[in-house]
């Protein structure tokens, strides 16, 4: 009983911090999974099949409030869904992390763009309602995303949101509630590749219930709180942690010390923490500014 309140923790946790920034629920369960001692395919397994609700929720609650781009949504999840299914079925076995690192490296100079740019260059005025991004755009983002959530145990948010906020004019409540909700699609079809490659053997029942138990509690308040979250804020949080996440992938790849890490997690978490405060500061005196409209 204790391991399935703990899950449901996991679960809720993870779904909080993928609904709130548009990404790493199959990193931030599977991690929490892994180190409580549950077996890579298990936790795999068992991830991938929550998502499937819980993706589903989160992207009901941020249609509700209005968070989503809805022709982005149809633009992304038939090529991520194709991207997604052919990497389960077909590419499961190959390493993906010898890819890892390099598309880490890309996702981490974004992560650093992003930052900058919501601290020092962002403008109400400049954000578009829509994402306005087109099929010609759509098309290789959802295949490459959709396949490296699928190979490398998550990767749809952590590819897809950097890229659509690196672009000018875009969103980030916006681009956040897209990716959450076009997100089902692609665990739909990443379930199914890896079910059919794997067989059902691998899943607990009763841990996938606790997992998704703990991501339907969360979606909605998720949902809420980027619907209130100051949009240059939401960049800032978001470009913070795609950094974080990243640099960890890197770190573990390339540096044997382990004793450097928790230097180098303090650095980027106090640097973090600094450009939150610089914008929550610049937001607060920034009185000349537009009241944002949470309705469009």
């Amino acid at each position: 009983m204790k391991k399935l309140i703990i899950f449901a923790l996991i679960g809720l946790l993870a779904q909080l911090i993928d609904g709130s920034l548009g990404m790493a629920y199959g990193v931030t369960s599977t991690s929490l999974l892994l180190a409580f001692g549950i077996a890579p395919a298990v936790a795999s397994a068992s991830v991938h099949l929550a998502e499937v609700v819980t993706t589903a929720a989160s992207g009901v609650s941020h249609i509700k409030f209005g968070n989503v781009d809805k022709q982005t949504v149809y633009r992304l999840i038939i090529p991520g869904s194709i991207g997604a299914f052919l990497g389960a079925t077909f590419l499961s076995n190959i390493p993906g992390d010898l890819a890892k690192p390099y598309i880490s490296i890309f996702l981490l100079l974004l992560g650093v763009y992003v930052l900058i740019r919501f601290l020092f260059q962002f403008k109400p005025q400049e954000e578009g309602k829509g994402l306005n991004l087109t099929r010609k755009q759509s098309i290789p983002l959802g295949l490459i995303a959709g396949f490296a959530d699928a190979t490398g145990g998550g990767g749809w948010g952590p590819i897809a949101t950097p890229v659509l906020l690196s672009r000018k004019g875009m969103s980030a409540r916006k681009v956040v509630g897209t990716v959450d909700t076009s997100e089902f699609a692609i665990a739909v079809s990443a379930t199914l590749g890896f079910f059919i490659s794997l067989g059902w053997e691998e899943v607990n029942w009763l841990w996938v219930g606790a997992l998704m138990i703990g991501g339907i509690i969360a979606a909605p308040i998720a949902a809420w709180l980027v619907r209130k979250i100051h949009p240059q804020l939401m960049g800032v949080l978001v470009g913070g942690f795609i950094i974080l996440v990243n640099a960890r992938t890197l770190l573990t790849t390339w540096i044997d010390d382990s004793s450097t890490y928790p230097f180098i997690y303090i650095g980027i978490a106090l640097l973090w923490i600094g450009a939150i405060i610089f914008s929550i500061t610049k937001i607060v005196n920034n009185k000349n500014s537009k009241p944002i409209d949470f309705n469009s």
